[in-house]
């Protein structure tokens, strides 16, 4: 059997599925990466782990389906985390700053008031926030010592690196789109952005189409040397290329530890209200583009919340959540501030509006809803935008599996829910553009065909309204800043 390996690295944990030439999984396997939080606010992984741990998903996987061919590999990894290695050793010269780091934020903020957000965003179409690599690159550039020549990358072109033995230095362009050193129209490496966050364009990668030549293996445990690897892209944007999202309006939401909505646009279009605009992909040169909210927790808040019911498990949560009736007090999950549409890094998680009748069920409900809420507020503001109608609405990631937390999703936004019975779309995406370099799939209609199961949820009534006003209140309570005791 003739079969693509792809890898979804993501914050959690690392995944290998290999993808058949009919388009589907024939195998899994899986691993976890391990988090750290050195300080309030900072979020840190380990650069050797994320390999070790895609090494280990990869050995799962292949023991399923040991007679597979594997004919190349793909990738798609988390986005936005960045981390710094020795050009000639490939050693790990720092930790891997993750997506979720806040400990730029005070970087960011002189920036902007240096005026330097207006040109940033025109340029990247991404707002100046810690989430973003530019100042991280920074902060990690300044760590480095004198002397040693270093390379910069995203996710994706360190897993490059470790599956060349170190003779690839690429990354994708919908990764490099993410790092607020790539120009959008020009589509290359930006020197004016280089200089606005301190960081030598010459360190970062080479920028390859999505569905490109990324070198061959070497060394990778279960797969054969030079093997090609034909496809590397940010895990959101694979997810939108995974459903089969082609169409302007054709939109996806990912749940995760955060959640990422995107929305495929005609063209390139200048973000406003709270949201971004990024390359979705590239492909024989030519980009497509797509609006998207980043949120930056999502279902991070459920396994919190249920260990603080005493819960055993997430589903344990939602089953209670379920017992409530919608309503009942407000929760906003700012644990590392709000992401889209708010961009607000003095938020910070709470609970309004709760009172001596408040259940345990009334809070499990508040924070099953929140995600909801969330997804509901960024569709708003692209809708607001973009103008035209929402088309296709898919969902995917692990909570995409469960009816109760969708069908809020669905009731909140007043649209069809489109639920994959496959949680790998990430996974699947890459595979299809590494198939399109192959041969496997002729082009993207022939993509667009290939067979999903899938379920509509429609919107049921609720008094949306009610629902929406405490959430607002919730969130702004959430953004007020605060007055410190001190009075400093």
């Amino acid at each position: 059997m003739r079969a693509i390996l792809a890898i979804d690295q993501g914050t959690t944990n690392s995944k290998a599925v290999l993808v058949s030439e009919e388009g589907q999984v024939v195998a899994r396997g899986s691993a976890s990466v391990g988090i750290t939080y050195p300080k309030p606010g900072w979020v840190e992984q380990e650069p050797c782990r994320i390999y070790a741990s895609v090494c280990e998903a990869i050995e799962a996987c292949l023991a399923v389906a040991p007679a597979a061919a594997v004919e190349a590999v793909a990738i798609s990894n988390q986005r936005e985390s960045v981390t710094m290695w020795d050009a000639e050793t490939g050693e790990p010269l720092g930790p891997v700053v993750s997506w979720q780091c806040r400990r730029t934020a005070p970087a960011c903020e002189r920036l902007i008031a240096e005026g330097h957000q207006d040109r940033v965003r025109a340029l990247t179409g991404l707002p100046l926030d810690p989430m973003f690599p530019g100042s991280k690159y920074r902060w990690l550039l300044e760590r480095a010592r004198a002397g040693r020549r270093v390379r910069l990358g995203t996710i994706d072109s360190w897993l490059v690196h470790c599956l060349t033995g170190g003779r690839r230095h690429a990354c994708d362009a919908s990764n490099a789109a993410r790092s607020q050193l790539f120009d959008l129209q020009d589509q290359r490496w930006s020197k004016e952005l280089g200089e606005v966050f301190g960081v030598d364009i010459a360190l970062l990668p080479e920028v390859v189409d999505s569905s490109g030549d990324f070198g061959a293996t070497l060394g990778l445990p279960g797969v054969p040397d030079g093997t090609p690897i034909r496809a590397a892209i940010g895990d959101s944007h694979a997810a939108l290329f995974g459903h089969g999202a082609f169409q302007p309006g054709d939109a996806k939401v990912t749940f995760g530890t955060g959640s990422s909505v995107m929305t495929t646009l005609p063209q390139f279009i200048a973000p406003q209200n709270g949201i971004t605009t990024t390359l979705a992909w590239r492909i024989a040169g030519k980009p497509t583009f797509a609006f998207e909210g980043n949120i930056l927790v999502s279902a991070a808040s459920l396994p919190w919340m249920a260990g603080i019911l005493g819960l055993p498990d997430v589903a344990a949560l939602v089953d209670l959540a379920a017992t409530a009736e919608p309503g009942g007090p407000g929760f906003v999950p700012a644990f590392v501030g709000l992401g889209a549409p708010y961009w607000s890094s003095d938020a910070r998680a709470l609970f309004s509006q709760i009172n001596f009748g408040t259940t345990r069920a009334q809070m499990a409900r508040s924070v099953t809803d929140s995600i909801a809420f969330q997804v509901h507020d960024v569709i708003k503001a692209m809708r607001a935008q973009s103008g035209g109608e929402l088309g296709a609405l898919y969902v995917d990631g692990g909570p995409s599996q469960n009816l109760f937390l969708m069908q809020c999703v669905s009731n909140l936004v007043e649209h069809a829910v489109i639920q994959c019975a496959a949680p790998e779309a990430s996974a699947l995406g890459a595979a299809y553009l590494a198939g399109l370099s192959l041969g496997f799939w002729s082009d993207l209609k022939v993509i667009e065909r290939l067979p999903r199961s899938t379920q509509i949820i429609t919107p049921q009534p609720v008094d949306r309204q009610t629902l929406l006003d405490t959430w607002k209140d919730a969130i702004a309570r959430s953004t007020a800043r605060r007055t410190p005791a001190n009075g400093e």
